[in-house]
């Protein structure tokens, strides 16, 4: 399979606000990163994917028309990195305003609002019910097709896809000049 980042993108070694997720079915989505609102999330998030965190991990949990959701190392939606960090949204004290609508990436946690650490989640559809209450900390800023196709997977029992897709490698990425967000 080739190597190659999403058109108006091309990878960097270098940390970046820009994370691609190359999918098993060849496709990538990019997420954009949003230090300004969510900075311990995204300190968090690019820590992980230096050091290849979510290479080979699924997407566990799909719920079309609400969202999918990935990040757990065990792949069963219990599991998660070392570090939990503090639940950056408003319920939690923090000015975090990013609306959960269509496309926004947000992180999965439990009842406890300081429990994240490595699973999260992209908006399908808008689910402002959510504002104030999850660490939204990006959008995708292309691929939302992927993320439609993903969404459009079969499901079973606690909604997880029977053949569940692989996020083959997460990876820094850069706009490129004239081209990308």
């Amino acid at each position: 399979m080739a190597d190659n980042a999403a058109s108006g993108y091309e990878r960097t070694e270098d940390k970046t606000d820009y994370i691609e997720i190359v999918m098993d079915s060849g496709n990538s989505i990019v997420i954009r990163l949003r230090p300004d609102k969510a900075p311990l999330t995204v300190a968090n998030f690019q820590k992980l994917v230096s050091e290849n965190f979510y290479d080979g991990l699924i997407f566990h949990r799909i719920i079309s028309g609400f969202m999918i959701q990935g990040g757990d190392p065990d792949g069963t939606g219990m599991g998660g990195s070392k570090d939990a960090i503090k639940g950056e949204f408003r319920q939690n004290g923090v000015d975090n305003d990013l609306p959960h609508k269509r496309g926004a990436v947000s992180m999965a946690r439990t009842n406890d609002p300081n429990s994240a650490s490595s699973q999260f989640f992209i908006c399908h559809a808008s689910s402002s019910f959510l504002d104030g209450l999850y660490a939204a900390f990006g959008a995708v800023v292309a691929g939302m097709e992927e993320v439609d196709r993903i969404a459009a997977l079969r499901t079973g029992f606690q909604d997880r896809p029977v053949e569940p897709p692989v996020m083959t490698r997460v990876r820094f990425v850069r706009p490129v000049a004239g081209e990308g967000e």
